[in-house]
């Protein structure tokens, strides 16, 4: 069984920083290639970034590009979401799932496990 947990989420003030973590179990971590995907209330989940198996060339949305960054440490199976310069229209529940597709797919079919969210807010 395959458990995706999320963590670090909270409320901040624009141009504030968080970083989210996430640590995967029940299956070799490094087998997966792993992503953060956000939904707003009312909006379809968005992707956020993703990152290869073994770290390296990553992937983000338009809306997230030159804030965030994707990173992960295989031996501690996690992968983190370090997000700067927030903005309130960053304000959504952030999920982290895991991927066997070859690639670095940004869609949500593309992935196999979720975890259950993490609320992030971007207020004054």
């Amino acid at each position: 069984q395959v458990q995706v947990v999320e963590s670090g989420g909270g409320l901040v003030q624009p141009g504030g920083s968080l970083r989210l973590s996430c640590v995967v179990s029940g299956r070799t971590f490094s087998s997966y290639v792993m992503g953060w995907f956000r939904q707003a209330p009312g909006k379809e989940r968005e992707f956020v970034a993703a990152i290869p198996r073994s770290g390296g060339s990553t992937y983000y949305g338009d809306s997230v590009k030159g804030r965030f960054t994707i990173s992960r440490d295989n031996a501690k199976n996690t992968v983190y979401l370090q997000m700067n310069s927030l903005k309130p229209e960053d304000t959504a529940v952030y999920y982290c799932a895991a991927s066997t597709w070859v690639g670095i797919p940004a869609t949500r079919r593309a992935y196999d496990y979720w975890g259950q969210g993490t609320q992030v807010t971007v207020s004054s």
